[in-house]
């Protein structure tokens, strides 16, 4: 089976459009990590997301790479947004394909869990400022 994966950093929004099915996949999971309106029990306006690029583009596509090889998917697209995202916008974009949805379901899981564990990507949140009436 033909393996497709893309990997990378951006600081635009996420805008990934609908995926292209394809007769050989049965299964298309995508996962969008948003950001919520609060962290650590406050209000915020968004989080500074920032990285070091180099290495984190290179382990976003060994994750990639590695998960879509040990579960047989076919493709896997994964994007991670830095600077400021704001609250209620996505900050992750991933999509795995598969034959069969274990595997996709599988592979989505592993590369997330290993995103946030060993990727340097570092978030800093914005609180809202206390407005004094």
């Amino acid at each position: 089976m033909l393996f497709f994966w893309e990997a990378k950093l951006t600081r635009e929004p996420l805008a990934p459009g609908g995926p292209d099915y394809r007769r050989t996949e049965g299964a298309v999971v995508d996962f969008f990590g948003v950001v919520r309106e609060f962290e650590d029990d406050r209000l915020i306006e968004g989080i500074e997301y920032e990285a070091f690029e180099s290495m984190a583009e290179r382990l976003l596509a060994e994750i990639a790479q590695a998960a879509g090889e040990r579960y047989g998917v076919s493709r896997v697209i994964l994007h991670h947004r830095i600077g400021f995202v704001p609250a209620g916008e996505p900050s992750l974009f991933l999509r795995v394909c598969a034959e069969r949805r274990a595997a996709a379901f599988r592979a989505s899981t592993e590369i997330v869990e290993k995103l946030k564990a060993l990727v340097p990507i570092w978030k800093h949140p914005v609180y809202v400022a206390a407005q004094v009436t």
